[in-house]
């Protein structure tokens, strides 16, 4: 696919008139829009703005690349646009941007669209090129210049491919261990990893701007990309045990663990892109910290900052929440499937008991504290502790300490195995190959499983039992505050930590009463529909306070809502957080509480109105989510002003500036 295949000529602006960066991101977007390129403009812009957040897009030398992958997208585009007076883009040089190309991937992106527009990233690395590009005048002119460098790019690449293949036979032919390439320079060897969030562009444009520095220095490479496909020429243990030193060039979390005891480099993926040369001699002399694994970043590298130990230990947690879910879903789905077959069929049903046996405690939910702990304590420890987790948190499940006991094990297995590294540090190095393979599983277990044997089983077994009995035993009164608790902390943050944190401790409830108390996955399941509902029943009654784009989203969100996807909600949460947040947390809150009034039991951990069938009282349960929602969305409907007033009072406040 040629680059010019997404920038399309209707979409470009050769004369880009904003001169904020945020009027030059509606601007493009507009261009998107006009075109039908995307069918949902505020949520690409949420995403676009999302992306900014993380680091800016304004690579330097007057190029910027906003970008985001996202389900608004209907088909892969790069709108092309130049600005003659140049637009303050917080970019990295701190220049303003000539150039503009604004990528929008859609959430499914086939693999040949994303190689597409990496070629169009690494393209912008070429300083040649970007000038004849800034002397435009025409789409035509843009789309002729962009298909002859990459037929230039092509040929290269055919004749280096062909000129590799020959030095590969070459080498085939000559005796073993024969030295070929330049001896003079055979130390001078880096090995390098690229990543960003979206992995779309920055990416390549690091690995190229490594590559093509250290060409000039002299020094030999190997970079590996973790891009939106996946990570590419991924680096072999003989790359990295031969290298001088290593860079790893990201902002997001790559494999860490194969570069222990190497000196190492953490920055930035813009620093690939702007500071290559620095970074590669840097890595070449071997001038970096040395690198310990212990499940982290290193901790003096410039980009990892201090993080506090309540973010640990919430990244740590989450990382088990999230690896968790899957089976959470997947059981639970096929487990809230059998007991609608079971209301229509014996106990005994074949269906019934193949779809019990694969969603439930045989099946799916019996790994959900096992992976919850390994996870846990993958992220503390890395996959040294990955294995002590897993067994500590199938200890906890088997003894009855339950939910808390595998958050317990992850936790302790992770910490376990970070000690062993600092007690096993001072062992020759002839040794360090055993300490992964057998050392720190063989000690990690060992003393993980004997905490958990002699201490932490019988304590959470026994503050399990006390916490399933007394919830049990709870008044109305209580049940109906802890209801109003449970409904409001999902939609505080949806999907966020106090989402989760509600949502973890109804699972918790449920799998310790052996799938059968759903009190508070009642309050949890209702929640967590009240605000993608109210958001949709807001833009049906109160039309004239939303734009046209705004109504089409309010309607999926009915969808989202009855499926018991709570994340729908946000894009409009994030455009106008105290509106959104207050209304949805109210209404949330009166739903959870009247679930537990009416002592509602839903015993399915996820569905929405597909499980509702399931409640002792499925008219009450559906009666809260409604009131809930109704009452969220008059809120927010009567306290969200009219649009033309809003753009009234906007041309106001842009007049007085």
């Amino acid at each position: 696919m040629r680059i010019t295949d997404l920038m399309i000529k209707q979409t470009m602006i050769m004369d880009l008139k904003a001169t904020t960066k945020e009027a030059a991101i509606d601007e493009l977007i507009a261009s998107l829009s006009a075109n039908g390129r995307i069918n949902d403009p505020v949520l690409f812009k949420q995403m676009i703005l999302k992306r900014e957040e993380e680091s800016s897009t304004g690579i330097g030398g007057g190029i910027a690349m906003p970008h985001a992958k996202t389900k608004a997208v209907n088909e892969a585009t790069v709108v092309f646009a130049k600005s003659a007076g140049g637009v303050e883009f917080e970019s990295l040089d701190e220049e303003p941007a000539y150039l503009f190309f604004m990528i929008a991937a859609p959430e499914g992106a086939a693999n040949t669209h994303l190689r597409t527009l990496a070629a169009l990233s690494r393209l912008l690395i070429d300083a040649e090129f970007i000038d004849k590009l800034k002397n435009t005048k025409t789409p035509d002119e843009v789309t002729a210049l962009f298909d002859a460098k990459q037929e230039e790019q092509e040929a290269a690449k055919k004749a280096e491919e062909e000129k590799a293949k020959r030095e590969e036979e070459a080498k085939a032919a000559e005796p073993a261990g024969m030295i070929v390439g330049n001896p003079s320079n055979l130390e001078a060897f880096v090995v390098a990893v690229t990543a960003c969030p979206t992995g779309i562009a920055h990416t390549f444009m690091a690995e190229d701007a490594l590559k093509k520095k250290a060409k000039e220095l002299g020094i030999n490479i190997r970079v590996e990309t973790n891009g939106s496909e996946g990570a590419k020429n991924v680096l072999t243990s003989d790359e990295i045990r031969r290298a001088n030193g290593v860079i790893v060039a990201a902002d997001k979390q790559v494999e860490m663990a194969r570069f222990d005891g190497k000196p190492l480099l953490q920055r930035p993926v813009s620093d690939g892109i702007r500071k290559p040369e620095e970074l590669i001699r840097k890595a070449a002399a071997g001038d970096a910290p040395i690198y310990h694994n212990q499940g982290k970043a290193a901790s003096d590298a410039p980009s990892a900052g201090k993080t506090s130990v309540g973010s640990k230990i919430y990244k740590d947690l989450m990382n088990g929440i999230s690896h968790m879910l899957p089976f959470v879903v997947g059981g639970g789905i096929l487990l809230a499937i059998s007991f609608l077959f079971e209301q229509v069929a014996s106990v005994d049903n074949p269906i019934v008991k193949l779809l019990q046996t694969i969603g439930g405690g045989d099946g799916a939910f019996h790994f959900l504290i096992p992976i919850l702990a390994g996870f846990i304590a993958m992220s503390i420890g890395d996959r040294p502790a990955l294995m002590p987790g897993m067994v500590g948190g199938f200890m906890a499940a088997s003894s009855n300490a339950g939910f808390l006991g595998g958050l317990a094990a992850g936790f302790l297995a992770g910490y376990i195995v970070i000690g062993l590294r600092k007690v096993f540090s001072g062992l020759p190095k002839t040794l360090d190959g055993l300490k992964p393979i057998l050392l720190y599983p063989v000690f990690g277990l060992l003393v993980t499983g004997a905490i958990m044997f002699y201490l932490f089983d019988p304590v959470f077994s026994w503050i399990n039992e006390g916490l399933i009995s007394g919830l049990n035993n709870l008044g109305t009164g209580n049940a109906v505050l802890l209801g109003l608790i449970l409904g409001g902390m999902m939609a505080i943050d949806m999907g966020g930590p106090f989402n989760k944190a509600a949502y973890t401790f109804a699972i918790g409830v449920f799998t310790s009463s052996g799938n059968t108390n759903g009190l508070m996955m009642a309050a949890v399941m209702a929640g967590g529909m009240v605000p993608p509902l109210a958001i949709a029943l807001a833009t049906t009654l109160f039309k004239n306070k939303f734009t046209e784009d705004e109504r089409k989203s309010g309607l999926t969100n009915y969808v989202l809502g009855l499926s018991f996807i709570t994340e729908g909600a946000i894009p409009f949460a994030a455009a106008d957080p105290m509106r959104v947040l207050t209304s949805c947390i109210l209404g949330s809150a009166i739903a959870g509480g009247l679930t537990q009034f009416w002592h509602i039991n839903i015993p399915a951990p996820h569905g929405g109105i597909f499980v509702a069938a399931l409640a002792n009282h499925a008219l009450l349960f559906l009666l809260s989510v409604a009131i809930g929602a109704v009452v969220s969305a008059l809120v927010f409907g009567l306290w969200k002003k009219p649009i033309e007033a809003k753009q009234v009072e906007v041309r106001a406040e842009r007049s007085i500036v």
